[in-house]
C-alpha cells in the first residue's frame, strides 16, 4: 500500500546532493558479463545501468575494477590508475561515466589506501633494497634476535601480520593477505601518491570515493605488541580475534591524512566521501573521521552487517549514536555488502522471507543517513552455500569450515529466470547461481506488481520526494521487544516510521497517535494495526 500523490519537496539549494542520497553498490565480477567469460565487467554494468536508475537511487558505488592479480578479488591493486583487462579498459570506464550521467546517477569508486598488491611497482622497488627511493613506502622491520617477527600482530585472514623477505632481510607487514603489503601512510610521499590516484579518478568524472579499511591505513611506528582481547565467550576462528587491535591500526595521524584527502575531494564540485570503518573502536573512529567540514562526509561501520538479528533496540542504539548536531558526521547504513552475509539469511526463516524482506526494505529507507543497497538486495536474494571445491574466497578457504564464505553473497545477479545462467553470462559463471536466487530474477519481479523489486522502487520514489525522510532529524519514540517508532522531521514536515519487527501481531503503541496520512504501508499494516512484520510511513498533521 503506497500513496501515489505525495508531492515533490524542493531540496534546499545549499544542501549537498549526497546528504540523504540512496546508494547502490555494484560488485563488478557478479553484476553483468558482456563478453561471455563468466565474469562481470564494466560494459556489463553500462548495459544494465537502466535497472539501477529505475530503482530511484542517486549514486552507484563500484567495488574495485583496477589492475590486480586478484588474490583478494581486486582489493590487492597492482595499478591504481588502470582497469584490469577482465573488467575492460579505461575507455569502457569513460563510457560508463557518460551513461551514468545520462541517467542522472553519480559514480563513487573504491579507494584502497591501507595496502597494495605485492606486485605493485612501488612494492617491487621497495623490497629490492633498503636505500632506494621507495624503501620506506611500506612497513618494514627487522626480526627479533632469534629471527621471529618484530611483534605479535596478527592478520585478519589468519597467521602473523608479518612476512619474511630475503631480499631486504626484513619482515614486511600485512594486515590482510601476505600478497597485500601494508603501505606506510605515515610517509608524506606515499600520501602524495595516493592523492594523485584520487585526482586521477576525480578528473575522469567520478563523484567521490568509498575508502576501504581506512582505519587500517596507519600503524604504531614503535611496533608495540597488541594486548590480549578479553574472553567474550564467542567462538574464535582466527588468531586475530585473540587480540585488541590497538597498535597495528587506528593511529591518530590518520586524521591529518583524511583532511588532506578531503581538501582534494572538496575542490571538485558535487563530490562525496565515505569511509568504511570496522573494529572494536569503529564508533569513535567514524565520529572522528567525519567531524566537521574539513573531514570526510560520511562513514559506515558494521552495525548491521554481521548482526545475528534485527531488533528495535539495536536500530535505536545505532540511530542515537548519530545526533543531529553541528559538526557531527552524517551516517551511512548497509544491511549487507560484498563482505557480509545476505541479511535475509541471517534475520529470518524461510517461511517468513517475503514479509520480512518488505519490512526490512522500508526500515533501511527510514533511517537518518545514506542507505546503501547491495546488488540483489532489491530482489531479496539469499546467502548461497558454496561447496568447498568451488570456493574462491581466500579467507573462507584458509579457515574452512568455521568462517562463513564471502562467496555466498557474491554470486551473480540473476536477470532472467529461464536462462541457464540467469542472463548474467553465456558461459559458466565464476560462482554458481542457486535455484533459490534464480527464482527471484529481475524479469520475474518486473512482471509482478507486488514484488519486492517494485516495492523497493516505490519506497525509494517516496523517500526521494519527502524531505523529512531524506534529510530530516531522527527521534526514537518507541523501541521495545518488537516495536520501533521513529520520527523523521524537517522544517514543518514530520513522518512517523512505525514497525513491528516480530512474527506476531503487536498492539499499537499507546503513546503514538492514530492520526495522520499513510504514505506507505507493508504487510497489511494500517494506522492502529500492526500485523507481523508491519511497517508504515505516516505523515503527521495531515488527513487521508
Amino acid at each position: 500500500m503506497t500513496d501515489p500523490d505525495t508531492s515533490p519537496i524542493a531540496a534546499d539549494a545549499a544542501t549537498p546532493w549526497w546528504r540523504g542520497a540512496a546508494i547502490y553498490q555494484i560488485y563488478p565480477r557478479s553484476f553483468a558479463d558482456s563478453n561471455g567469460d563468466g565474469i562481470g565487467d564494466l560494459p556489463g554494468i553500462t548495459a544494465r545501468l537502466d535497472h539501477v536508475a529505475r530503482l530511484g537511487v542517486d549514486a552507484i558505488w563500484i567495488s574495485p575494477f583496477y589492475q590486480s592479480p586478484m588474490a583478494d578479488f581486486g582489493y590487492d591493486i597492482s595499478d591504481y590508475c588502470a582497469v584490469d583487462p577482465m573488467f575492460g579498459t579505461l575507455a569502457d570506464f569513460d563510457a560508463l561515466v557518460v551513461r551514468a550521467k545520462e541517467l542522472n546517477l553519480k559514480i563513487i569508486v573504491d579507494q584502497v589506501y591501507a595496502h597494495s598488491s605485492d606486485r605493485h611497482p612501488w612494492f617491487v622497488a621497495s623490497r629490492a633494497s633498503r636505500d632506494n627511493p621507495y624503501a620506506d613506502w611500506y612497513v618494514w622491520a627487522d626480526p627479533k634476535p632469534e629471527g621471529s617477527p618484530p611483534n605479535n600482530w596478527q592478520s585478519v585472514f589468519g597467521g602473523p601480520a608479518w612476512r619474511w623477505d630475503a631480499r631486504r632481510g626484513q619482515y614486511y607487514m600485512h594486515n590482510f593477505l601476505s600478497q597485500q603489503p601494508q603501505l606506510n601512510c605515515h610517509n608524506p610521499a606515499v600520501q602524495d601518491a595516493l592523492l594523485g590516484v584520487a585526482k586521477f579518478w576525480l578528473d575522469r568524472g567520478v563523484s567521490g570515493f568509498r575508502i576501504d579499511a581506512l582505519n587500517h591505513s596507519m600503524h604504531d611506528p614503535l611496533l608495540r605488541d597488541n594486548p590480549p582481547a578479553p574472553d567474550d565467550g564467542k567462538l574464535r576462528t582466527r588468531p586475530y580475534d585473540f587480540q585488541q587491535q590497538l597498535h597495528n591500526q587506528s593511529h591518530p595521524d590518520i586524521v591529518a591524512f583524511i583532511e588532506r584527502l578531503q581538501a582534494l575531494i572538496a575542490s571538485y564540485p558535487d563530490t562525496y566521501s565515505l569511509a568504511e570503518v570496522g573494529g572494536a573502536r569503529a564508533s569513535e573512529e567514524m565520529k572522528s573521521f567525519t567531524h566537521g567540514p574539513a573531514r570526510l562526509d560520511s562513514a559506515y561501520g558494521f552495525d548491521f552487517l554481521y548482526a545475528d538479528a534485527l531488533t528495535p533496540r539495536h536500530v535505536a542504539a545505532a540511530q542515537d549514536f548519530w545526533p543531529d548536531e553541528p559538526d557531527a558526521g552524517w551516517p551511512s547504513w548497509a544491511f549487507e555488502n560484498h563482505d557480509a552475509p545476505r541479511a535475509l539469511s541471517r534475520w529470518t526463516t524461510p517461511d517468513r522471507i517475503d514479509a520480512f524482506a518488505r519490512m526490512k526494505a522500508m526500515l533501511l529507507l527510514s533511517l537518518r543517513g545514506n542507505p546503501i543497497l547491495f546488488q540483489g538486495e532489491e530482489l531479496g536474494l539469499l546467502q548461497d552455500e558454496i561447496p568447498f571445491e568451488l570456493l574462491q574466497d581466500p579467507e573462507a578457504i584458509a579457515n574452512w569450515p568455521l568462517t562463513l564464505s564471502r562467496d555466498g553473497v557474491r554470486t551473480p545477479l540473476p536477470w532472467l529466470t529461464q536462462s541457464e545462467h540467469g542472463g548474467f553470462t553465456t558461459s559458466a559463471p565464476w560462482l554458481p547461481l542457486s535455484a533459490q536466487n534464480l527464482s527471484r530474477a529481475v524479469d520475474r519481479q518486473e512482471a509482478d506488481p507486488a514484488s519486492l523489486l517494485n516495492l523497493t522502487r516505490e519506497l525509494l520514489r517516496l523517500r526521494s520526494r519527502e524531505s523529512a525522510l531524506r534529510r530530516g532529524s531522527c527521534e526514537v519514540l518507541v523501541a521495545d521487544e518488537t516495536r520501533l517508532v521513529l520520527r523523521r522531521k524537517l522544517g514543518g514536515r514530520s513522518v512517523l516510521a512505525v514497525f513491528n519487527i516480530g512474527p506476531d501481531a503487536a498492539a499499537w503503541p499507546a503513546a503514538i497517535s492514530t492520526g495522520g496520512r499513510v504514505l506507505a504501508a507493508v504487510n497489511d499494516a494500517e494506522i492502529g494495526t500492526l500485523p507481523a512484520w508491519a511497517g508504515l510511513w505516516i505523515m503527521e498533521g495531515e488527513t487521508a
